[in-house]
């Protein structure tokens, strides 16, 4: 594995570990107040929150293993499309499973799926950056 794959992991797992606070710590906590007899109590989620950080660090190296793998040096539309690609593969399953099995409303359901989705693009777009070869020094 070359430099650019541990670069990619740690920026990825940066980049999705603040937007996942973002999204469901910021933009989703009231929809998970209505329903927060159904969670662990926050202090039994802040004292099991390792392992969101392991859980984390493994999406981000195999998100970014994977990518480097198929990378074709097409820019910021292959990291989106990556990105995209991957989001629906993980989160459409794993979100939709979830509303399948917990009482919670459609529109907690569609909302998690589509910033799922949109963080895993951004993901994407960074592996795209840190993948970009550097333009050849001017003479």
């Amino acid at each position: 594995m070359n430099k650019k794959v541990w670069v990619g992991t740690i920026v990825v797992f940066l980049l999705y570990f603040v937007l996942a606070f973002v999204v469901h710590g910021v933009l989703l906590k009231d929809e998970y107040a209505t329903m927060s007899n159904l969670f662990r109590p926050e202090s039994e989620v802040n004292s099991l929150m390792w392992i969101f950080v392991v859980t984390d660090a493994f999406f981000a190296f195999f998100f970014t293993l994977i990518f480097s793998k198929g990378y074709e040096n097409k820019g910021i539309a292959e990291g989106v499309r990556y990105g995209l690609y991957v989001g629906l593969m993980m989160k459409l399953p794993a979100i939709y499973g979830v509303y399948a099995v917990m009482p919670m409303s459609y529109r907690l359901t569609m909302q998690s799926f589509l910033y799922e989705v949109v963080m895993v693009i951004l993901c994407g777009v960074a592996l795209a950056l840190v993948f970009k070869p550097k333009a050849p020094a001017a003479a």
